[in-house]
């Protein structure tokens, strides 16, 4: 690839759950790439095949693809170098060990395992680091594939080492040991595989999570003994609970990204907001779309300490989208769940319910919630209701609602019906002569039989003239009964 252009990628584990952590460090290498105009890499770390978990592949891809992002080299499209799939790749990894074994730093492991852990206990004992370059053998066996591979750590030194967001950072020797390099399964580490990819892929930049920071120097001593030029490093700062008091996890609430899609919310609102937590655009400005959040994203505006999750601004953000779309798409949105809850759907009444909806929910989440509670059944059925219901507060009884339902029946036999707007304009005046509450409270329980619901106007507006005004009649014949 050309040495001028950035490369990042995004190398998840096939093991089931697709965190948000994971989905917003594979949409900040997403959009700094598209920034420079360079490659985005999706590669499949599945060297781990006892934590594999069946179609995480296709999770972890369906999981990008609905939040927006897209790659140039994936599992379905191989690049100039291969496969990136791992366990599509081993014989690559060979090759480099055996690079290592010929330069004389990478040996056999020549323990078992009792014997490591004897060392280990020993070290505790000793209350001493337990480091295996300390029990490295003099002389190495040929490596036959049956025993694990280590590395012989070519500097037993201090690293410091330069990070895009933290700075100049640094650790002691006693972060650098003989690590594994490839299992006795034949299968490489994390440790190696990722870095003979990067450097395979032709990886500028790798963005991570701040847990890897206390790996780095086992990884410079991989990048020294292969004699490959270190990229740039960017740690990601954590996301946080909301009380940002730790990293959110799943006891904490965190879910499988396409949750999110399942309570509604929308894969621009999850690009724009995951985009916000730890990096700022330099403005004011929240609602950002994908063409915006690829020309303004920077390394530069990446922050140190962690940004919290908030459930609030979430739902907040995602009215913001809601109220963006076209009916067409706002009425394809609602309808599934709508028709979880009414066995006769009435298409006509939905649409003229979407004004409503669009000021009372801001997921699907909402928008069940509020069917289980039977707050939309006037929609499709005249309602069942108790007459002392029609009582205003300041009523002596709920028989002083009569006249008053008679004369809204008179003004909306003459009203439009057009929008909300002309039923309110015919009904308001009257109302404020006589008193909102007294007119407007027994009108929404003729028309909802409910004591909490969408203001008469749009209920009215939803059922249409002949459903309101019959509706307004079984209210006055419920009072003279």
């Amino acid at each position: 690839m050309n040495g001028d252009t950035v490369v990042t990628r995004f190398a998840p584990s096939p093991t089931g759950f697709m965190h948000i952590g994971g989905v917003r460090t594979a949409l900040f290498a997403y959009l700094f790439a598209r920034k420079h105009g360079g490659t985005f890499i999706l590669r499949i770390e599945d060297t781990d095949k006892a934590r594999e978990v069946a179609g995480s592949i296709e999770h972890i891809q369906e999981s990008l693809r609905w939040i927006g992002i897209d790659w140039d080299f994936g599992p379905e499209m191989h690049g100039p170098f291969g496969s990136t799939i791992q366990s599509q790749r081993l014989s690559i990894y060979k090759t480099y060990a055996e690079k290592l074994i010929a330069k004389g730093l990478a040996y056999p492991d020549p323990y078992t395992q009792e014997q490591v852990d004897a060392f280990r206990k020993k070290a505790e004992e000793e209350k001493r680091p337990f480091l295996f370059r300390d029990h490295r053998p003099e002389q190495f066996e040929a490596w036959d594939g049956t025993k694990p591979l280590r590395l012989k750590a070519p500097f037993i030194k201090r690293y410091t080492w330069t990070d895009a967001v933290r700075g100049t950072l640094e650790a002691g020797e006693e972060a650098v040991d003989d690590i594994i390099l490839i299992k006795a399964d034949g299968y490489p580490t994390y440790n190696f595989a990722h870095i003979v990819d990067d450097a395979e892929m032709g990886v500028t930049h790798i963005m991570r999570g701040d847990e890897f920071i206390s790996s780095l120097p086992k990884f410079l001593s991989i990048y020294d003994a292969l004699g490959i030029p270190y990229p740039v490093f960017v740690t990601l700062p954590p996301i946080l609970r909301d009380d940002r008091t730790k990293k959110l996890g799943k006891r904490d609430g965190a879910k499988d990204i396409l949750s999110y899609r399942a309570e509604g919310y929308l894969p621009q609102t999850m690009m724009n907001f995951l985009a916000l937590i730890g990096w700022n655009p330099g403005t004011e400005q929240e609602i950002l779309s994908q063409s915006e959040l690829i020309e303004l994203f920077s390394i530069d505006h990446i922050q140190k300490g962690g940004g919290a999750f908030n459930d609030e601004k979430l739902d907040w953000m995602n009215k913001q989208y809601l109220e963006k779309l076209s009916s067409d798409v706002f009425l394809s949105y609602v309808t599934p769940t709508f028709e979880k809850y009414f066995a006769v759907h009435n298409k006509e009444v939905l649409v003229r319910t979407l004004p409503v909806l669009r000021e009372r929910i801001h997921t699907l989440t909402d928008l069940e919630h509020q069917l289980k509670e039977g707050e939309y059944d006037y929609l499709e059925k005249t309602p069942l209701y108790d007459v002392s219901l029609l009582k205003w507060k300041k009523d002596e009884s709920y028989k002083d609602a009569l006249p008053r339902l008679l004369k809204v029946h008179e003004l909306l036999t003459e009203a439009s019906f057009e929008s909300l707007e002309t039923i309110k304009e015919s009904i308001w005046q009257y109302a404020e002569e006589v008193g909102r509450g007294e007119v407007l409270w027994p009108l929404r329980t003729a028309l909802t039989g409910r004591e909490r619901s969408p203001d008469p106007f749009s209920c009215a507006y939803s059922i249409g003239r002949e459903e309101t005004l019959k509706r307004i009649e079984n209210a006055c014949a419920k009072i003279e009964g």
